[in-house]
């Protein structure tokens, strides 16, 4: 898979079409926006322009500021020097592994990457076993052990990733990578922040709080995704844009998984829903632990999908831009991840008891749909 309304300008733009990052004087101003969702149970019936407002927070858009730009500065030549000398059997090997993991764990994604070019397959494979491997840290089966060395021994042997020393099979198709694409180290170590978040929070006080950790843990997949996906030559808007959007898709894939998980969750003793809003519609912890889906819970849901679908609306003009060949895999998770918001609402907002998901048919109806889309002129795609 990050907001005040910021602006700045840039000195480096990127030159698609020979899909490396030149230094070219345009000065476009970058919009970050964290939409802080206003809510009030009293009125039923609200515009999403009502519903959404844009206010200012700071720390998290100085943050998100600093890492697109890092991410938008980064330069081939640079990298170039720093090429690792792999045996060539032994990185075949390695992103062949990577490749199976994705394949196994991300089926529908795995389809998509499919069009891409070889050398992209590879690098997002990689990318993605690497998210993978640092989200089993908390999440896997070894999360009992789970503790803030831990993570700080995968910093330590992130840093060596870049540093061309890696320790492992699966690490090594990752520097491979990092030394063909123009990727930042920045996106890696917030993910791995986002997993410290894990171990130490359980609630959230309000959308401000779970912006961040949305960020941390899917919007910097998005900062990690396109410069190895490209930008489409005839793209008419700035490269950072495109990566404003990629964030977006993050935090909207972020908030839907949340609001997939939110009975299963619970079971653990988290709640990662804004606290401020709960208490808005009169919900307590207590009310979510006893999974009580009332009419306060399903009008304090619709206000949470609805926020979702804004995201994944302003995520869609970076899809459409991105090279052709590599739109397939994002819109088709735009497309499921819409799907599961929906599911939520056939299940009568009852994700405390009962688990939204797509089923394996209309999985594979997306596939042609999300294919069609990725093909569309960018003025159709976002119709």
């Amino acid at each position: 898979m990050c907001p005040t309304t910021l602006s700045y300008s840039s000195n480096s733009c990127i030159n698609a079409r020979n899909e490396i990052f030149s230094y070219q004087k345009c000065r476009r101003k970058l919009l970050i926006r964290a939409e802080v969702l206003t809510v009030s149970p009293k009125k039923k019936e609200k515009s999403i322009d009502e519903l959404l407002s844009v206010q200012g927070i700071a720390y998290t858009h100085r943050r998100i500021r600093e890492v697109v730009w890092k991410q938008t500065h980064v330069v081939n030549d640079l990298l170039c020097c720093r090429n690792p000398s792999f045996d060539p059997v032994f990185l075949d090997e390695a992103y062949e592994l990577c490749r199976k993991i994705c394949a196994e764990y991300a089926k529908t994604f795995y389809l998509g990457t499919k069009l891409m070019t070889e050398e992209r397959q590879k690098a997002i494979w990689a990318i993605y076993v690497w998210c993978r491997r640092t989200d089993e840290l908390v999440d896997g089966p070894n999360a009992d052990y789970m503790n803030n060395s831990v993570l700080d021994r995968w910093e330590e042997r992130l840093e060596d990733i870049f540093k061309n020393k890696p320790y492992d099979m699966l690490d090594a198709a990752l520097t491979d990578t990092i030394c063909k694409f123009p990727l930042d180290i920045k996106p890696f170590k917030d993910m791995i922040d986002g997993m410290r978040m894990d171990t130490r929070k359980s609630r959230y006080a309000n959308f401000q709080e779970l912006y961040m950790y949305c960020y941390c843990v899917a919007g910097t997949v998005g900062l990690m995704s396109v410069p190895i996906m490209g930008i489409a030559p005839e793209c008419p808007v700035s490269a950072q844009t495109v990566y404003n959007a990629a964030l977006h898709l993050g935090i909207g894939n972020q908030l839907t998984n949340i609001l997939r998980d939110v009975g299963e969750d619970a079971l653990r003793g988290r709640v990662y829903l804004p606290q401020d809003e709960l208490a808005q519609y009169g919900i307590r912890d207590e009310d979510v632990f006893a999974r009580n889906v009332t009419d306060q819970w399903r009008g304090f849901m619709k206000e949470q999908i609805r926020r979702a679908r804004f995201y994944f609306n302003l995520a869609e003009e970076g899809a459409s831009h991105l090279n052709k060949a590599s739109r397939w895999p994002v819109w088709s998770s735009l497309i499921l991840y819409r799907k599961i918001l929906d599911a939520i609402e056939e299940n009568d907002y009852d994700n405390l008891t009962k688990r939204a998901y797509v089923g394996r048919a209309k999985k594979l109806f997306t596939l042609p749909v999300s294919y069609a889309r990725a093909l569309s002129l960018p003025s159709l795609a976002i119709q």
